[in-house]
């Protein structure tokens, strides 16, 4: 096996570990009322009082998958130096991975606080919390939306999954633009989740670029 190609295949194993891992994740969130709105603060802290175990179980689960997202990003970027456009890909793709991993920190934060619901402050601390949490999201969001674009101009891709990756990106940014239009009320959770699924094409996207990576047809 040569470096090119183990360097594809660790890259389309990342790449497929993050989709499998995120998609679980989301999962179990959606159905258990487990996304955490920050519109009911006291709501989230019931839901992860309620069901601790699924909470970290999906956590797990996100954690792993923006994990494996910043290491295929950091991957692709050390990529050779004259592709400069691949290397800016896997910068963008690593930040978006981190951004997403502190956005889990803030959820892991809620764990804690929903274990103390009788103290008065504890509303007020999972609203920063959780809008901190929010916010992060979606700026991960926002990266990884760039990063589809730097590799849909930058990598050896057909012409059909260059078509794809636009349609996706364009659908990813209507997911990072949706908390700005609700003002200071706030998305509300199926506003939450409809952005959730804008993003579903960008997590298939870079699933079938981690196969292309894993199969060595994109190297």
């Amino acid at each position: 096996m040569t470096d090119a190609n183990a360097r594809g295949r660790l890259i389309g194993a990342l790449l497929l570990t993050s989709l499998v891992a995120m998609v679980a994740g989301a999962a179990a969130v959606v159905p258990s009322g487990l996304s955490l709105s920050p519109a009911d603060p006291t709501a989230a802290l019931k839901a992860v009082g309620q069901q601790v175990g699924l909470h970290l179980t999906e956590l797990a689960l996100d954690v792993l998958g923006w994990l494996a997202l910043t290491a295929a990003g950091l991957v692709v970027a050390a990529g050779p130096a004259q592709a400069y456009l691949e290397t800016l890909a896997g910068g963008l793709l690593a930040g978006a991975g981190l951004a997403g991993l502190l956005h889990d920190g803030g959820n892991l934060a809620m764990t804690q606080l929903a274990a103390r619901p009788a103290d008065p402050a504890v509303a007020t601390v999972a609203l920063a919390v959780l809008l901190t949490a929010k916010w992060l999201v979606n700026l991960a969001g926002l990266l990884w939306v760039a990063a589809t674009v730097a590799g849909v101009v930058g990598l050896a891709l057909p012409a059909w999954l260059r078509a794809v990756g636009v349609g996706a990106a364009l659908a990813g940014l209507v997911a990072v633009a949706l908390p700005w239009t609700t003002g200071t009320g706030g998305a509300s959770v199926a506003l939450e989740r409809l952005g959730y699924a804008l993003l579903l094409p960008i997590m298939i996207w870079y699933g079938i670029l981690g196969w292309r990576y894993l199969v060595g047809r994109l190297l």
